[in-house]
């Protein structure tokens, strides 16, 4: 059973926070924080996997 999310309340929050981090941060600072946030999801995303493979190999 998985909980129900108030779509607005999570949309809200989201864009609420998109736009306060991007009103604060310099046209500079943006490209950067772009190419960062980009470089950390790819990490993620890549480490996920790995991490997976090696949950399904220590469980069989």
């Amino acid at each position: 059973m998985t909980p129900h999310q108030d779509t607005t309340t999570v949309a809200g929050t989201v864009t609420g926070t998109v736009f306060t981090i991007a009103a604060n941060i310099d046209s500079q600072d943006f490209s950067k924080t772009v190419i960062l946030a980009c470089v950390g999801a790819v990490a993620s995303f890549i480490v996920s996997l790995i991490l997976k493979r090696i949950w399904k190999y220590l469980s069989e």
